[in-house]
């Protein structure tokens, strides 16, 4: 069930409408007058301190004190890309944030979802982001000129995305054959049978072990189903070590991704990805010029966990009979998406390419 507490409201000191967190100002500000509440930024910095849970202990059940936004909202399921999304009760969702389906339904939870750890506050303001999707689209040689002449800015929103984080303490012990090359001097004959001489590469193959520590602070794990995971990690990383403690001020006025990739899926993930980056960096202790047979054994500890939320601007449109996304990482401006190619262009490409080559072949050709 969706959480029933009064919601906050953050009133506007100079017209009494509700204020909203304003990425340009990094203030609470009013909608409808314009006034930035004198205290509000001192306000949403007074947050509580950031806390690393432990993950054993949670993956044994989060408590019910963990849960909820703080907030009263409203949660919506879209039944097109089936991305969960939260929003203020006062908003009328009429199509998805994410892909533009107007299939919305609402949303049941058996439980509240694990409430925020910490967020990154919209820093870009949408201003700069229209500026970055022009800047963007007018360096896409192939996209159709109907493109890049359409007012697709006009499309653009903002939403916090769902991320966990991972700490852990890594003790590895690694053992492995290491390969040392030498070379010899073989005599051999050519198809003309002149007797040549050519260096030869071998291996001389060695016992090597040892061991490594490793601390992994904040290994992100995105939860988000409504953007895709090619996009996300073209827009990455977001600074972890700028996190602020959560507080339903910064939320207010803004939709929010409700995590699909719970706390277990999302330790898995990370497990996978930390001991992959520990096999790495055990092969790279390995002397010598090459190994094999390498073999890694780890022992992690003090394993924690956060829920975080990052913001992203975001567009979504169709063009043609095709949905296309570009995703803006609303904290440092870095920009990833798709978009429609102009086959017109690309065959122009092509013809470009040939006529190149046939001209430097004759060229060639005439010497």
């Amino acid at each position: 069930m969706a959480e029933t507490t009064a919601r906050p409201k953050y009133s506007c000191p100079a017209c009494g409408a509700e204020a909203n967190w304003n990425a340009a100002k990094q203030a609470l500000v009013c909608p409808y007058c314009g006034t930035e509440s004198p205290a509000s930024a001192e306000a949403v910095e007074s947050g509580g301190e950031i806390v690393e849970h432990d993950l054993v202990r949670a993956l044994r059940g989060i408590p019910d004190s963990e849960r909820g936004w703080q907030a009263q909202k409203t949660t919506v399921r879209c039944q097109s890309c089936q991305a969960i999304s939260v929003f203020d009760p006062e908003r009328v969702a009429q199509r998805c944030d994410f892909c533009g389906s107007a299939s919305l339904v609402p949303y049941e939870e058996i439980k509240d979802a694990f409430r925020p750890e910490s967020l990154l506050p919209f820093k870009v303001s949408e201003t700069k982001v229209r500026e970055t999707i022009r800047r963007w689209y007018g360096g896409r040689w192939f996209a159709p000129n109907k493109l890049k002449s359409a007012a697709l800015t006009d499309q653009v929103h903002g939403i916090y995305l769902p991320y966990w984080t991972f700490d852990a303490q890594v003790y590895a012990r690694w053992r492995a054959e290491a390969g040392y090359y030498y070379y010899e001097t073989q005599s051999y004959r050519d198809a003309q049978g002149n007797l040549k001489e050519r260096r030869v590469q071998h291996t001389r193959w060695e016992p090597a072990s040892g061991d490594l520590q490793h601390f992994f602070d904040d290994e992100l794990v995105a939860a988000s189903r409504g953007v895709q995971a090619a996009k996300l990690r073209g827009v990455e990383p977001f600074p972890t070590a700028e996190l602020i403690p959560y507080d339903p001020k910064y939320v207010s006025g803004w939709v929010v991704e409700r995590y699909q990739i719970d706390l277990v899926a999302a330790a898995e993930a990370a497990r996978r990805r930390m001991e992959d980056q520990v096999r790495a960096m055990c092969a790279s202790k390995v002397p010598g010029d090459t190994h094999r047979n390498l073999q890694v054994k780890s022992d992690f500890s003090r394993q924690t966990f956060k829920h975080v939320l990052v913001p992203i601007w975001m567009l979504t449109y169709r063009f043609g009979a095709t949905n296309f996304q570009v995703v803006i990482n609303g904290y440092t401006g870095k920009i990833a998406g798709d978009y429609p190619k102009s086959w017109i262009k690309i065959l122009l490409a092509v013809l470009l390419v040939l006529v190149v080559v046939v001209v430097l072949a004759a060229l060639f050709g005439e010497q």
